[in-house]
């Protein structure tokens, strides 16, 4: 280290320990864009071809790893409080507390009661534990799937040479290789960059992309608009550059943006369904309970009694194990799915993908087999000619961006030829590169400049068809270099088109010898060039494709391919695969239109060829604002923001960093048929979800119809709140399987969405339907069973209080059990719009858990603790009269669930 490095160092250690945390980053930042490579390498301990092994484990404890905590992981304590405390639990605690004054605390001595309390904080503990055990395995299977995915980048280190590693592992001093794809690692310093574009919308919310370069042009701006630096969150739209990483994790400035931040991520459609489906029962239970409460106060005259009635029938009204049937249901999809090698990276995803009914595609590596052959290498006529493949060999070897299947393509190719042709033997030893311009969305192609032996430079350009031609003057044709003319142009074309038409993707090769460079080597060289040939490719539809075409379509989903290829390829391998190809839209027709006009395009048209990045995300955009659930399934760079606009972004795990990044969904297998399996998976997470929150709302409100209906009539309740209370936690315990119940293939064929006036319409309909069985259950417990307990008297016969307590519990105990037995079968009643047990049943675990609750539930009244809590023994012939209302209870729903699918459409 020079003395004069080595006071430069010692007085930015002087200054930094004299600052703040972030201050000392930004000094740091900004020391690495005003200084040389030299100084910013003895500062940051490194060199021009990075650490050594001992430097990179020394800035690694110094620095940490190179992680972003967007917050820091709640704590178990925190996850506890969350999963016991919800406003539904409150109610409960809040239940236990006035029966903890009224049964223990005001109680008399000998009076005290403690069984209420029990139970209900027994229902709190019970929902909040499964709760918490559920969120936890989730939680943890989200982070074993997510492990499965992983990021990485292109460094150097001393040792090693260059090699890719895992993002969370680079260090402070880290010499890192970027090109088209790539994000950004960590914050860095540009030492070399060729036709560097950057996207750092995510940091800056800047959409356009910014052109980076390898020295400062000006230092007056803030540090994000320094024209040397890069930082994490920003992608690499075109070009390559190498850097030096100056900040990593937290101390980046996105990493800091981060922490500061506590913003919950916007609200899925699957997240605004649960609430809003929560807020019609909390609306529809804060108009019933005061209604019970004035009833029965007035009725009855026992205002202590009528508050407690009143609260816990607030608890029947809401579905309490909703939080945690919804986190069983997602984890247990997201875990289904990765079986099929479906990754599900954010488990609200697993829901919003059976929602789709629009799959977009690219076409490469969906609809193919994403193994690009190179099948001709052709001179101008359409004759074989290794002069062509030697060139487009150069430009791909050569190339330092992101090397595509048709580069690997042409590479193999001519390691093949080396066997058959002298010519080609060491052709990457025989030219070295002198510079190249990188490829770009914008200009489909890319260039490289080689230089021979005896000195002589050569530009070589191979890129699409329509764009080569712009930039030739020139074409080889039978050994001679003439003007490319308007005919000549005709003729070239011709020739393409005849390749396309049978499937064939054609890019054109072009060069020029000693060509002068304008300053550096740029796109302003791409010009005046002399077109040589082609290079034929081709990409065969995948065998499962057809099957995986009519799979989506069979189950509602339109699939549309969005691609940036060429018409006639897209038409030819769609028809392969029986998408309809009558009619297709180019990019330049979408340019033209307006959103409306492409709205109603988009809808009935599938096929859009010569697609740009942008206009992909306006195609998604429009078609969401139309009304539909949009998935997009892509793997490059250029489909990035069109996955970030649709509803469930699809990516697989060989994409580029920032499509990996967009994505919800990552396929391990770039195979439709997974992708099918994982729709289903959705459709049966949300039928599930639905069962529940359906048959809870309406056979609760059946019950407390029922209950205004007796609390009118009936001289006492028609029910204790600890019974109420009771029968609700015996029913959340067998509702604890549906996660895991069979749904119906035919419930399955269609995309579906949240609707909440959908559960208001159906408490309407089939909640009533138990409330008529209520009734006839009341005049039977009241004329005949309770009379038969106390000797065949009337209640207002009745004039010894002990004899009119056992004619209320004889009662109450009629009512309980039936309530149990028409809440339960209303699982298996309302799960299908099939006839239950016979053409439809219900999984094992829903099936034993709802017969061991009827059994538990059916035994109470039997028991020390049901003569505890005020029941009492039921006489034999009360089973006959309960057999006849459960049948006639299970015709009267099966005749309503009629009527109401033929009303609605669907049960469901």
């Amino acid at each position: 280290m020079n003395n004069e490095n080595k006071i430069k160092r010692e007085e930015i250690i002087l200054q930094s320990n004299k600052m703040s945390h972030r201050d000392k980053i930004n000094e740091r930042l900004t020391f690495s864009a005003k200084n040389e490579p030299e100084e910013i390498f003895e500062v940051l301990e490194t060199t021009g071809s990075g650490k050594t092994e001992e430097q990179v484990i020394a800035a690694r404890e110094k620095y940490g790893l190179n992680k972003v905590e967007h917050k820091s992981k709640d704590s178990t304590l925190k996850r506890l409080f969350d999963s016991f405390i919800n406003p539904f639990t409150v109610i409960l605690i809040v239940l236990a507390i006035v029966s903890a004054f009224t049964d223990i605390i005001m109680a008399p001595v000998g009076d005290k009661d403690y069984t209420a309390v029990i139970i209900i904080t027994s229902m709190v503990v019970i929902s909040g534990a499964l709760r918490f055990i559920q969120e936890t395995r989730s939680g943890n299977s989200a982070e074993k799937l997510l492990e499965m995915i992983e990021t990485t980048t292109n460094i150097e280190r001393r040792e090693e040479g260059r090699e890719e590693i895992p993002i969370d592992e680079v260090v402070v001093g880290d010499i890192v290789y970027l090109s088209a794809g790539d994000m950004i690692p960590a914050d860095i310093r540009i030492l070399r960059a060729k036709d560097l574009f950057i996207s750092q919308a995510a940091l800056t919310g800047e959409s356009e992309a910014i052109e980076k370069l390898s020295v400062l042009k000006d230092d007056s701006g803030a540090i994000t608009e320094f024209s040397n630096l890069a930082f994490m969150g920003s992608d690499v739209i075109s070009g390559t550059a190498i850097g030096v990483v100056v900040a990593t994790g937290g101390e980046t400035i996105f990493g800091e943006i981060a922490q500061a931040l506590d913003e919950k991520p916007p609200m899925t459609s699957f997240e605004k369904g649960v609430n809003s489906v929560s807020w019609v029962l909390i609306k529809f239970m804060l108009v019933m309970v005061p209604i019970v409460l004035f009833i029965n106060g007035f009725t009855k005259g026992d205002w202590m009694k009528a508050t407690l009635f009143a609260i816990s029938i607030a608890v029947g009204l809401t579905p309490e194990m909703l939080p945690m049937i919804v986190t069983t249901c997602l984890a247990k999809g997201a875990i289904a799915m990765s079986k099929e090698k479906v990754i599900i990276k954010n488990l609200n995803s697993i829901q919003n993908l059976g929602s789709i009914d629009i799959l977009c595609s690219d076409k490469t590596g969906t609809l193919t087999m994403d193994k690009v052959v190179l099948q001709f290498h052709l001179n101008v006529h359409g004759d074989d000619d290794n002069r062509v493949l030697r060139h487009g060999f150069l430009n791909s070897y050569f190339q330092t961006g992101l090397k595509n299947l048709m580069d690997l393509a042409i590479i193999e190719k001519t390691r093949e030829e080396e066997l058959k042709d002298p010519s080609f033997i060491d052709l990457d030893k025989k030219y070295i590169k002198v510079d190249e311009v990188p490829f770009d969305f914008e200009r489909r192609r890319m260039s490289v400049v080689v230089e021979d032996a005896t000195g002589k430079t050569q530009m070589i350009t191979k890129g699409a068809v329509e764009e080569m031609l712009s930039i030739s003057s020139y074409v080889e044709l039978d050994g001679e270099v003439l003007e490319l003319t308007d005919d000549r142009k005709a003729y070239i074309l011709e020739k393409v088109d005849e390749l396309n038409e049978n499937g064939m993707r054609v890019l054109a090769v072009s060069q020029k010898t000693n060509p002068s460079p304008v300053g550096e080597f740029s796109v302003k060289d791409e010009s005046e060039m002399v077109l040589i040939g082609y290079l034929a490719f081709l990409d065969p539809p995948k065998d499962s494709a057809l099957d995986a075409i009519k799979a989506l379509n069979d189950h509602g989903v339109d699939v549309k391919v969005i691609t940036g290829d060429n018409e006639k390829v897209t038409k030819y391998v769609c028809k392969q695969v029986g998408i309809p190809n009558d009619k297709i839209v180019l990019g330049e027709e979408v340019e033209r239109m307006s959103d409306d006009e492409l709205a109603s395009i988009a809808t009935h048209v599938n096929i859009f060829a010569k697609i740009s990045p942008l206009q992909k995300a306006r195609i998604v955009r429009v078609l969401k604002e139309n009304g539909h659930a949009v998935g997009f399934l892509g793997d490059g760079i250029n489909d990035a923001a069109a996955m970030k606009m649709s509803d469930v972004g699809v990516s697989v795990d060989t994409a580029v960093d920032i499509a990996k990044e967009s994505a919800d969904v990552i396929l391990l297998e770039k195979d439709l048929m997974a992708l099918e399996k994982g729709i289903i998976e959705g459709r049966k997470t949300y039928a599930n979800m639905i069962k529940y929150i359906k048959m809870t709302a309406s056979s609760n409100f059946g019950n407390v119809f029922s209950v205004l209906i007796a609390s009118a009539f009936l001289p006492f309740l028609p029910m204790e709140s600890i019974h109420l209370i009771l029968l609700n936690l015996i029913y959340d315990i067998s509702c604890t399987g549906i996660p895991w119940d069979n749904v119906d293939a035919d419930y399955l064929k269609t995309p579906r969405d949240w609707d909440a006036s959908s559960v208001s319409k159906f408490m309407l309909w089939i909640g009533p339907t138990s409330s008529v069985f209520d009734i006839l259950t009341y005049v039977i417990m009241y004329f005949i069973i309770a009379p038969m307990a106390v000797g065949g008297q009337m209640y207002h016969q009745l004039t010894d209080p002990s004899m009119k307590l056992l004619f209320i519990a004889v009662f109450q105990s009629g009512w309980f059990i039936e309530s149990m037995w028409s809440q339960t079968l209303v699982i298996h009643m309302i799960r299908t719009p099939k006839i239950p047990f016979i053409q439809s049943r219900a999984s094992s675990e829903v099936t034993l858990l709802t017969l061991l609750g009827i059994v538990l539930l059916t035994i109470i009244p039997f028991t020390s603790m049901g003569a505890s809590i005020g029941l009492a023994p039921l006489p034999k012939i009360y089973f006959m009269y309960l057999g006849l209302i459960v049948v006639g209870y299970m015709v009267l729903v099966t005749v309503v669930k009629k009527l109401y699918i033929r009303k609605y459409g669907e049960l469901l």
